[in-house]
C-alpha cells in the first residue's frame, strides 16, 4: 500500500515538473531569440524556418552596437539614477513604515488610508501635473525629476515594509528602550537586521523598476549625453531600417545588471514576498 501511494506520488512529481519545465521553456523563448539573434549577421535575422543557431555565430555584433553610440555614458547615467533612486526608496521608506508600524500618532491611520489611496491612482493620471510642476521647478533635461520623488516614500513600498514589521513583536522595541535605547536607534540597530528580505525584495524591485524605465527618461531628458540605457537602444530604430541584430545584442548586454542583481538576491526576494503581508 505504501509503495503503490509512493509511486503516485511520484509520477504526479514528474507530471508536474514536467509540464513547469515545458511552460519555462515557453517563456525562455524570447530571451533564446533574443540571444540568437543578436550572433546573427544582418541577412540570418528574419530567415524562414528560424535558425536558432547562427552559422557562423557574429560575436562582433556586440561590439559594433556598443561602439555604434556612447553606450559607457549612457550606462554611467542609468547607474546614477538608479542608485539615487534605490537609495531614496529604501530610506524614504523604511523611516515611514516605522512611524506607521511602531509610533502611535494622531491622525496615524488615516494618513496611512491616503497612502493606499495614491496606490489606487494610475500614473498616467499625473503625468501632465507632474511635468509642468517639474518645468516650473527647471527640472526639466536633469536628473532630479527621475531621483528626487523618490525621497519621498513611494507608496507601495510602505505599505510593504509597514505590514512586513507588523509580524515581527513590539517586545524588542521594549526590551531596547529598557536598554535606553531611542526610537531611531531601535530601527537601526534591532528592526533593520530583521527587514533584510523585505528590504532586499524593495531595492531588487526598485532597481529593476527605474533601470528599466524608459517612460520618464523619454519625457524628461532631451541632451542625448544625459540618455539612459533604454533611450540609448532606441538609436538603432532608424527611419527606414531596424539594426536588428545590433539591438538585440545592446539589449543582452543592458539586461546584464538585473540577471545578476536577481540570481545574487533571489534567495531574499522570495522569502520577503512569502512573509510580507501576514498581518493586517
Amino acid at each position: 500500500m505504501k509503495n503503490s501511494k509512493k509511486f503516485k506520488t511520484t509520477i504526479w512529481e514528474i507530471f508536474l515538473y514536467t509540464i513547469m519545465s515545458i511552460g519555462a521553456l515557453i517563456f525562455m523563448l524570447p530571451f533564446l531569440w533574443m540571444i540568437s539573434t543578436s550572433l546573427k549577421p544582418s541577412t540570418q535575422v528574419f530567415i524562414y524556418p528560424i535558425q536558432w543557431i547562427p552559422r557562423p555565430p557574429v560575436w562582433r555584433n556586440y561590439i559594433d552596437s556598443l561602439r555604434s553610440a556612447p553606450f559607457g555614458r549612457y550606462y554611467l547615467n542609468t547607474t546614477i539614477i538608479t542608485a539615487l533612486t534605490v537609495l531614496g526608496t529604501v530610506i524614504s521608506s523604511t523611516l515611514s513604515a516605522y512611524g506607521f508600524a511602531r509610533l502611535s500618532f494622531k491622525g496615524r491611520d488615516l494618513f496611512f488610508l491616503l497612502i493606499l489611496s495614491a496606490m489606487m491612482l494610475p500614473n498616467q493620471v499625473t503625468v501632465i501635473p507632474q511635468f509642468i510642476m517639474f518645468k516650473l521647478l527647471g527640472w526639466l533635461n536633469t536628473f532630479l525629476p527621475l531621483t528626487v520623488p523618490s525621497f519621498f516614500g513611494p507608496p507601495f513600498f510602505i505599505f510593504l515594509l509597514r505590514q512586513y514589521m507588523l509580524t515581527l513583536p513590539k517586545e524588542l522595541d521594549d526590551a531596547a528602550f529598557i536598554d535606553g535605547c531611542s526610537k531611531l536607534q531601535v530601527l537601526v540597530l534591532i528592526l533593520l537586521p530583521l527587514l533584510k528580505p523585505a528590504i532586499f525584495t524593495m531595492t531588487i524591485l526598485t532597481f529593476l523598476g527605474s533601470w528599466n524605465d524608459f517612460f520618464g527618461p523619454l519625457i524628461y531628458l532631451s541632451d542625448m549625453k544625459k540618455y539612459t540605457v533604454t533611450l540609448g537602444l532606441t538609436l538603432f530604430r532608424g527611419e527606414f531600417a531596424t539594426y536588428w541584430n545590433w539591438l538585440m545584442a545592446a539589449s543582452i548586454v543592458a539586461i546584464l545588471p538585473c540577471l545578476l542583481i536577481f540570481m545574487l538576491a533571489q534567495k531574499y526576494f522570495i522569502q520577503g514576498i512569502a512573509l510580507t503581508g501576514l498581518k493586517g
